[in-house]
């Protein structure tokens, strides 16, 4: 069992540092709103710390899932940031989908200090946190991993290293693309059956087992039928993702072009009020605009 910090309880950060106490380790964290680390505390014991720097004092693995790469860099750098109170030895594992460049700085200032930075961007969502089921896509050193993979275990249903620094957040990146393609094609499926007169649950029940199945059709099918998008992942957020997608694909000269169409379907969903709608919410857009 290991000595660990936790920073960023959102409702990613917040289940997931819960199954790290659960496994056994000793968990200190570190939230931006103290009120919601007190909570954390009074549910699952551990220690709240009042600055990054503090949290990851004397520990051996220091776990980040916050918002982007500015909340990153807020985090690991400067007098109160996680890098200043981190030993030589520790491994830090960031958890935030954010670009491979900022991961690849950050590996850097670890490396020059005699500690070791794991990308390990996440996929399975909220339930997934929750569970305990996460797919962890990882980037860095061999060892680092290797040593920072039985905690990571603690909320994870598979964990993968992809190769060096940056890896996990390009593995993260495919993720997003593939996602972003097959909710626009399950809503304008699902609208076309509403449209055809059909019932929409009777046609996921005859194809969802074929060749069209996805998680995304298993798992959302009804909530996106039933016009309720107030859970999973958000429209805000995925736009962010899709952002990073899309300037990564510039600089490597990848071609995106449904990536970028699926994006400005999302800036539309944004426009209907809907930033903190589920992504599945490309069906509430097909239907406002015919």
């Amino acid at each position: 069992m290991a000595k660990c910090a936790f920073l960023g309880l959102g409702v990613m950060g917040y289940p997931m540092a819960g199954h790290m106490t659960k496994a056994g380790h000793e968990v200190t964290v570190y939230n931006r709103t103290a009120a919601k680390a007190d909570s954390w505390v009074g549910e699952f014991g551990g220690k709240m710390a009042a600055t990054p720097r503090e949290a990851a004092e004397g520990a051996e693995f220091v776990m980040a899932c916050v918002g982007n790469d500015d909340d990153l860099r807020a985090i690991c750098l400067g007098e109160d940031g996680a890098f200043a109170g981190m030993g030589e030895g520790a491994v830090f594992v960031d958890h935030t989908t954010v670009s491979s460049m900022v991961t690849r700085e950050l590996w850097e200032v670890a490396k020059d200090n005699g500690f070791g930075f794991v990308d390990a961007p996440v996929s399975g969502g909220q339930a997934g946190a929750e569970n305990g089921q996460l797919v962890v896509m990882c980037g860095g050193d061999q060892g680092d991993y290797d040593a920072a993979e039985p905690v990571i275990d603690a909320y994870a249903k598979m964990c993968k290293r992809l190769g060096d620094s940056g890896a996990g957040q390009l593995c993260k990146m495919v993720n997003q693309i593939c996602i972003a393609g097959l909710v626009q094609g399950l809503s304008e499926g699902l609208a076309f059956a509403e449209k055809a007169g059909i019932d929409g649950r009777a046609v996921v029940e005859v194809i969802g087992g074929g060749a069209a199945g996805s998680w995304q059709m298993v798992n959302r099918y009804e909530t996106m039928l039933d016009d309720k998008f107030e859970h999973g992942f958000a429209v805000d957020w995925m736009r962010k993702d899709l952002g990073i997608c899309l300037a990564t694909g510039n600089e490597i000269g990848a071609s995106l072009p449904v990536t970028a169409l699926v994006d400005q379907f999302y800036k539309d969903v944004q426009k209907m009020g809907g930033g903190r709608w589920d992504t599945s919410a490309l069906i509430k857009r097909l239907k406002a605009f015919g």
